[in-house]
């Protein structure tokens, strides 16, 4: 087994040290501008990273974060552990709440927010194609890709809004999370399917359809356990944290050899966890406290710390893609929305807020970049329209958010 060496090791905890440390100040400044904290996190390792301290120093930075040739993959264990934390708590997050009360006004918002601006974006991807398709040059999977971030929505992000300000639990909230949380599902069977197009070379639809129905299967399976569970009384042991991260881990591994990737197998196995916590009447606030506060602000900080807003940004193709994602979300969900007997507030502010794309966001992008799926400069894109966007969405709702928390 190779070890690293006491310099190395020294590294290690350095580059750690200031990826946390600016990746706390940046979510510390954006939560006194009452800005989502998550933006604040990606903003301090943009800083750290090549848009700023990298530029200015080159040598510094690669002393540290390039200081041995592993330890860029020492690193990116970090990076995947907090992607896979990260999922694994919107999963755990994730409920579906549909009764004949709601129902009409659920269907809209997720045709008007998901499967509207989708078939609105076709158009324009021939328009971007050129400036930010991967390096692997396949045109259906970034196509899939340009769709799905037109569309998506963060639960993490918006349900923290929500809980900063006061909203969570209103009908207004208990709609959005709802929709978002079906329309995520699809538009990660959706990068699911990008993936295994850019593995496989081509589109099989034998390969979708299994796929397909294995993703939707795992779901109807955890609901069967959480029944059974309940039914039957069954408890498995008072440690459920060591049962979480037994469940990630083993999860995330067999999902792997079935295609699967680590991303959605980690919101399975959250999803999983939530059924068998909500038995077991324990919590798991202790896992979600130390991977908050270890490997997710890393994650972000290593996003962060990648955006070169210097060498590979284009200003003017960053707006003009904010300004259609944006559009279209926005116009899609007040168009359809407008056949419901919702107020006029509440349906603009719906548009904006379903643009809140945050962390599913981030992790759309970084998973399309890491298979060369997109380039640099549109994963620069994303992460800035996912930092913006989430921040449009925190200011509106603090505004509005006594108008329209009941008005659904």
């Amino acid at each position: 087994m190779t070890v690293l060496d006491s310099n190395e090791i020294g590294l290690i905890f350095l580059s750690l040290f200031l990826l946390l440390l600016f990746s706390f100040l940046g979510g510390k400044l954006f939560e006194i501008i009452k800005a989502p904290k998550v933006v604040g996190e990606i903003f301090g390792g943009m800083v750290l990273g090549g848009s700023c301290i990298g530029l200015l120093f080159p040598e510094l930075f690669n002393l540290v974060f390039n200081g041995f040739v592993e330890e860029g993959k020492v690193l990116n264990i970090f990076y995947q552990l907090g992607l896979i934390f990260l999922m694994f708590s919107s999963g755990f997050n994730t409920t579906i709440s549909i009764t004949k009360q709601n129902a009409k006004n659920y269907i809209l918002l997720f045709v008007g927010a998901t499967i509207f601006p989708m078939l609105l974006g076709i158009p324009f991807i021939k328009l971007f194609e050129g400036n930010f398709i991967g390096d692997v040059n396949n045109q259906l999977a970034f196509s899939l890709v340009f769709l799905i971030s037109v569309a998506i929505t963060s639960i993490p992000v918006i349900s923290k809004i929500f809980f900063d300000i006061g909203m969570m639990n209103t009908k207004y909230s208990n709609m959005v999370l709802t929709v978002s949380t079906l329309q995520d599902l699809c538009l990660w069977i959706l990068l699911n399917l990008s993936i295994s197009i850019v593995e496989t070379g081509e589109f099989e639809i034998i390969h979708f359809g299994s796929t397909t129905i294995l993703t939707i299967g795992l779901l109807i399976l955890a609901k069967i356990l959480e029944i059974v569970f309940t039914k039957y009384n069954i408890k498995l042991t008072k440690n459920i944290q060591s049962v979480s991260f037994l469940v990630i881990f083993i999860v995330v591994f067999l999902l792997f050899k079935l295609n699967i990737n680590i991303m959605y197998s980690s919101f399975v196995a959250g999803y999983i966890m939530k059924s068998i916590e909500k038995q077991d009447n324990v919590d798991i606030n202790g896992i979600k406290d130390f991977t908050m506060n270890l490997f997710v602000p890393i994650y972000f900080a290593l996003v962060g710390i990648q955006l070169d807003v210097i060498h590979n940004f284009s200003l003017f193709r960053f707006v003009l893609f904010f300004v259609i994602a944006f559009g279209l979300e926005f116009i899609g969900t007040v168009i359809i929305m407008s056949f419901s007997k919702l107020n006029k507030k509440t349906i603009f502010s719906l548009g904006i807020t379903m643009n809140a794309r945050g962390g599913p966001g981030i992790v759309l992008a970084t998973t399309a970049f890491a298979y060369n799926i997109i380039n640099i400069e549109f994963f620069t894109v994303l992460i800035l329209t996912t930092m913006l966007s989430s921040m449009i969405a925190g200011y509106w709702l603090r505004v509005v958010k006594e108008e329209i928390k009941d008005a659904v």
